[in-house]
């Protein structure tokens, strides 16, 4: 499952050389393999030099021989020439920052032998070996330059106890685990400041409390960061926007306290005077994840005045920004199948959508009167793009040589009454090599979430599925973000219903526009994509094949097994005291209604959405002398991130829908 507290984490692969951008000769194209996804290579974190003539970014590519994935820092002229890589292979560095003079690229990395701590390193543009910057035994987890480039604020957890032996788990929180992380004891991530040249980092901020996102004010006095320091952390999700001065010496006894909104606030974004901070503001907190995120401005103060700006939009926002030289904040919207670049006065007026239609922003800098964005569409994966004024230029072409010799499947948008009338929107992409007319085998393949969209933004396996024959159904049902409050909320204690009803309609619609065959349709997902599939299997016979990915079935298993005890409480009560909440829409309850052959899948490790519920179906089914198969990747979490794991998974799908959907056999 996926909310905005407990983000899912995506997979992004990314691989090879990269190029400088040009125009590529055609070639005779063909269609995806599965080996093509380890040849991608993944752009992210665009960051412009203070002198606007440089961009830095991040790079990932994978090894498949070496079975893991390694990420780079590279920066490219804004005016167009050959990108220069920062960081060598053999390790991977993330997190780039320019020091405020912009002599300095730093990062964030692991090197050396024996278990080395992530530390900040800083690279000299004149020329030179990065030099390691910080030396903090626990290592550090985040930072930033103050403005004025004289120190670095860090971001470090408390450090563990030192062991020669295995220690066991001694656990007295409410919330007690998490998904990569593991059991949660005491330990605090906390803010601290480094004074280059110093020994020492210096802590401003202590407590039974977890801090993030920190930001440095304009004049480099105070730090703004996002803390839920209420009572008992774990049984809410309220977390504040809190100042502490960057001097202070009693570790953050005395806070500024800025927002006292009973929902989350994050995201905090300096004003250039610094008299206010932008943030994103969880208002309704009756209905949790599906609430909408809005953009808010409170005075940077004590208890200072909020405003919400995006109220009567009523779509998500993130990423907040203000410019500095037109008077405009700058965030990341959803809307309706897009993720666009937007700005707003902090009054709330002149919303524009700046950068907005078939395309999805992912990550965006500004400097003056330049926007670098990381963006893509159906048929390209993100690059980086420098945007001035309406000139638009793109930086990076890392995939262009792989993807000008493939041919991928035509991404139609598609638009549907569902059961009860309601609109519902979602994508129809066709295989390759479709000819108008023809009825092919069609894979209803869901999304996770709930809370989450289906967009413009390039998706390998749908491609790959389209690139073996099948027609693919990316469908936004209800529940899903991008389409207001009401219709996300609808899902509130009652999955498996609207959103079902709406797949479902999706599913004849493909039938009506005469693409789907009625005889060969298949469904799966991943997360609550694999719950959503269980709900189908569990209310109709229609599929021939079925795919779960990492999925839950019996809901009050869960309760303390996975990292969801405050969600699961808010929408459906404790589970001694409601039972009948969380077995009404447990699938697992109508497991022998089942007749779909379905593959149960999912990591062994992932407390996210353990394993047990693909393993409590499984049992179920195969004692009820059912099609069905588990397999479990070993060491694995939420996301699959070995490369012979991912490629294995793969071909467990396509081997799946072959066999059951398109009836080939097995040799």
């Amino acid at each position: 499952m996926y909310s905005r507290y407990y983000p899912l984490l995506l997979l992004l692969v990314c691989f090879m050389f990269v190029d400088s951008p040009t125009t590529l000769a055609q070639t005779e194209s063909e269609p995806l393999k599965i080996e093509d996804y380890f040849k991608l290579k993944s752009v992210s974190d665009p960051v412009i030099s203070p002198d606007g003539k440089w961009v830095a970014y991040t790079v990932t590519e994978t090894d498949y021989e070496e079975d893991e994935s390694e990420t780079r820092i590279w920066m490219s002229p804004v005016d167009g020439g050959d990108p220069l890589p920062m960081t060598a292979k053999g390790s991977s560095a993330s997190s780039p920052q320019w020091s405020h003079d912009g002599k300095y690229l730093s990062f964030l990395a692991s090197r050396g032998d024996d278990d080395p701590k992530t530390q900040v390193w800083v690279l000299d543009r004149r020329g030179g070996e990065a030099q390691q910057f910080t030396d903090i035994k626990q290592g550090v987890s985040g930072y930033e330059w103050s403005p004025d480039g004289s120190r670095l604020l860090l971001m470090i957890k408390d450090a563990e106890e030192e062991s020669k032996r295995p220690q066991p788990h001694v656990i007295d929180r409410l919330q007690f685990k998490r998904d990569y992380v593991g059991y949660l004891d005491r330990r605090r991530t906390h803010i601290y400041t480094f004074t280059p040249g110093d020994t020492a980092a210096v802590q401003i901020t202590s407590g039974d409390f977890d801090d993030s996102s920190p930001t440095w004010s304009p004049d480099g006095t105070q730090i703004a960061f996002v803390s839920n320091r209420t009572d008992n952390p774990d049984g809410n999700s309220n977390s504040d926007i809190w100042i502490v001065d960057a001097d202070n010496t009693n570790k953050g006894e005395e806070l500024i306290q800025v927002t006292t909104n009973p929902g989350g606030d994050y995201s905090p974004a300096w004003s250039p005077d610094g008299k206010h901070i932008a943030h994103i503001s969880v208002i309704d907190t009756s209905v949790i994840w599906y609430a909408t995120n809005d953009l808010a401005l409170s005075e940077a103060k004590e208890n200072g005045e909020m405003r919400v700006l995006t109220a009567d939009l009523d779509r998500n926002i993130s990423s907040p920004q203000f410019s500095d030289n037109d008077n405009k904040i700058w965030f990341e919207l959803e809307d309706a199948g897009e993720t666009q670049l937007a700005s707003i006065k902090p009054n709330g007026q002149n919303l524009e959508r700046v950068l907005s239609g078939d395309l999805t922003i992912s990550g965006f800098d500004l400097h003056n009167q330049m926007i670098a964005t990381r963006q893509g569409t159906f048929n390209q994966p993100d690059a980086i793009y420098i945007h001035k004024g309406d000139q638009k230029s793109k930086l990076t072409s890392v995939n262009e040589e792989l993807l000008s010799q493939k041919e991928l499947g035509e991404m139609e948008e598609i638009r549907f009454e569902s059961e009860d009338g309601t609109m519902v929107e979602g994508f129809l992409l066709k295989p390759v090599g479709y000819e108008s007319g023809e009825r092919v085998p069609t894979i209803l393949w869901l999304h996770g979430g709930p809370v989450a969209q289906y967009d413009h933004s390039f998706d390998f396996t749908p491609q790959l599925f389209a690139a073996n024959g099948y027609a693919v159904l990316l469908i936004n049902p209800r529940g899903s973000s991008g389409y207001g409050q009401d219709f996300s909320s609808i899902l509130f204690a009652d999955w498996g219903n609207k959103d079902f009803e709406d797949v479902i309609a999706g599913v004849d619609h493909a039938i009506e526009m005469g693409v789907a065959d009625p005889e060969k349709l298949g469904v799966g997902g991943w997360s609550y994509g694999g719950i959503l599939t269980n709900y189908v299997i569990t209310k109709s016979d229609r599929f021939e094949g079925a795919i779960s990915g990492a999925s839950e079935t019996l809901y009050r298993s869960n309760y303390g097994h996975d990292h969801y005890q405050l969600t699961w409480e808010k929408e459906l009560g404790l589970p001694w005291e409601t039972p009948e909440k969380w077995e009404r829409i447990s699938p697992f309850n109508d497991v022998d209604k089942v007749t779909t052959p379905t593959l149960w899948i999912g990591g062994a490790e992932d407390w996210n959405v353990p394993i047990l519920g693909s393993e409590q179906m499984y049992q179920a089914m195969k004692r009820l002398g059912l099609e069905t198969q588990l397999v479990v990747y070993p060491g694995e979490h939420h996301g699959i991130r070995t490369p012979t794991f991912q490629k294995d998974r793969f071909e467990r799908f396509l081997g799946w829908f072959d066999t059951y959907v398109k009836g080939e056999k097995e040799e």
